[in-house]
C-alpha cells in the first residue's frame, strides 16, 4: 500500500494546487514545442519533482509515466566499478549523479552522452528530443558540471536537460546560463492546510483546523513531510483530537537524541555510543547533510547565546567536508566530537 504522499501525488499540471502562475507559466513552456533547458529550484517539499513529472506528462502524454528502473555499471579511469541505478520511459530518463561521488563525471560523459544521441524512436512522440533529469544538481562536483556544460551545447538538437536543485549556488555559473532557472518557492502554511485537507478528503477522514495548522507549523512548509506526518498521525489516533501531540518523524525524534546524548555528558564513552547511533541513521538512507542540520538546529536551540555562532560555524564547516569527503561517519563524528570540546570548554570557563 502506498504512501498518501506518493498516493495523492498530482500527476499532471492541472491537479497542482498551489502556485498558479507557476503553473501557468510552465504549461506555455511545454506547448511550445522547444523546450529550453530548465534549472528547477527551490526547498526541499516545495513540488519540484512533482512539477517536472508533470511537464513531462504535459509533453509526452501518458507514455511518460510508464517508468522503468535499470541499472548500470560505469568504469572509471582507475578501472573501479560503478554501479548506478536509474528510472527511465521511453521519453526521458532521470539520474543522480551525486550517487557516484568523486567519480560523478563519468556518469555525467558515458550515460547522459549516450542518451543525448540517440534521437528520439518512439513513433507516438510529440518532439524529437528526449529529456534528462538530473536530481541534486547542486551536489555535482566542478568536473562533472563542466563536463554536462559541453554535453548541453554538443546535443542541443536530441536532448533537454532539466536539473533540480534545492539552490543555485553551488550550480556554475556556465551551466547556470544556458538554462532557464524556474523558483519554486515553499507553500505557505495555508496552502500546506487546504492540501492537508484535501488528501484527507480523499481519504475519508477529517481533520481539525487547530491540528491541520499545527502540522502546517510543525511541517516547516515542507508538503511532502506534512502530509508523512498527517499519516503517522492518523495511524497513532483516529479520530483526531486539536491537542492531539504532532508526530515527528522516527528519524528525526532519533537524531535529537543523538544531538541531547551529547548535550549530556562530553566523555569518549559517550562519544562511542554516539558513533554507533550515527551508524544507525545512516543505515536507514537518511542524507548525512540532513541527520547534521537536525543535530546542528537542536544544539542551537539548547545552548547558550555566547556558544550558538560557534556550533553554527562548526555546522557549515563539517557540512561543507561532507560534500568533498566520502565517508559521511567520519565527518559527522568530527562535528560531535569538536561540539563536546567546546561545550565542555565553555561549561568548565563558567564553574571557574
Amino acid at each position: 500500500m502506498a504512501l498518501w504522499v506518493e498516493k495523492h501525488r498530482p500527476a499532471t499540471l492541472d491537479k497542482l494546487s498551489f502556485h498558479a502562475g507557476l503553473t501557468d507559466h510552465l504549461r506555455k513552456l511545454a506547448g511550445s514545442g522547444d523546450l529550453p533547458h530548465l534549472l528547477v529550484y527551490g526547498p526541499a517539499g516545495a513540488g519540484k519533482r512533482t512539477r517536472i513529472a508533470a511537464v513531462l506528462r504535459e509533453i509526452y502524454g501518458p507514455g511518460a509515466d510508464k517508468l522503468r528502473v535499470s541499472q548500470r555499471v560505469f568504469e572509471t579511469p582507475s578501472r573501479r566499478k560503478l554501479d548506478i541505478s536509474f528510472i527511465s520511459s521511453n521519453y526521458h530518463i532521470e539520474v543522480n549523479p551525486s550517487d557516484a561521488g568523486i567519480y560523478d563525471r563519468v556518469v555525467i560523459q558515458d550515460l547522459i552522452k549516450e542518451v543525448a544521441q540517440t534521437q528520439q524512436v518512439a513513433a507516438a512522440s510529440a518532439r524529437r528530443f528526449k529529456v534528462i533529469v538530473i536530481h541534486e544538481a547542486d551536489a555535482l562536483s566542478r568536473d562533472a558540471q563542466h563536463a554536462l556544460r559541453r554535453t548541453m551545447e554538443k546535443y542541443m538538437g536530441n536532448m533537454r536537460v532539466i536539473l533540480c536543485s534545492t539552490s543555485t549556488g553551488k550550480i556554475i555559473s556556465p551551466v547556470q546560463s544556458r538554462c532557464l532557472l524556474v523558483r519554486v518557492p515553499a507553500p505557505t502554511p495555508d496552502e500546506v492546510v487546504e492540501v492537508l485537507n484535501q488528501v484527507a478528503k480523499k481519504e475519508g477522514i477529517s481533520v481539525p483546523p487547530a491540528y491541520a495548522a499545527r502540522l502546517a507549523e510543525g511541517s516547516k512548509r515542507n508538503l511532502h513531510r506534512a502530509l508523512l506526518m498527517l499519516e503517522a498521525a492518523y495511524v497513532q489516533q483516529y479520530p483526531f483530537a486539536e491537542s492531539q501531540p504532532v508526530v515527528l518523524p522516527e528519524w528525526e525524534a532519533y537524531t535529537r537524541d543523538i544531538a541531547a546524548s551529547a548535550l549530556g555528558a562530553q566523555t569518549p564513552a559517550r562519544l562511542m555510543e554516539i558513533r554507533k547511533q550515527l551508524y544507525e541513521v545512516l543505515a536507514h538512507c537518511i542524507p548525512p547533510s540532513t541527520v547534521l542540520k537536525v543535530m546542528a538546529l537542536h544544539l542551537v536551540d539548547h545552548v547558550g547565546e555566547a556558544l550558538k555562532p560557534e556550533v553554527a560555524r562548526q555546522a557549515a564547516f563539517y557540512e561543507h567536508r561532507l560534500q568533498t569527503g566520502q565517508k559521511a561517519i567520519v565527518h559527522l563524528e568530527a562535528f560531535v566530537a569538536k561540539f563536546m570540546s567546546v561545550y565542555k570548554r565553555h561549561a568548565m570557563a563558567a564553574a571557574s
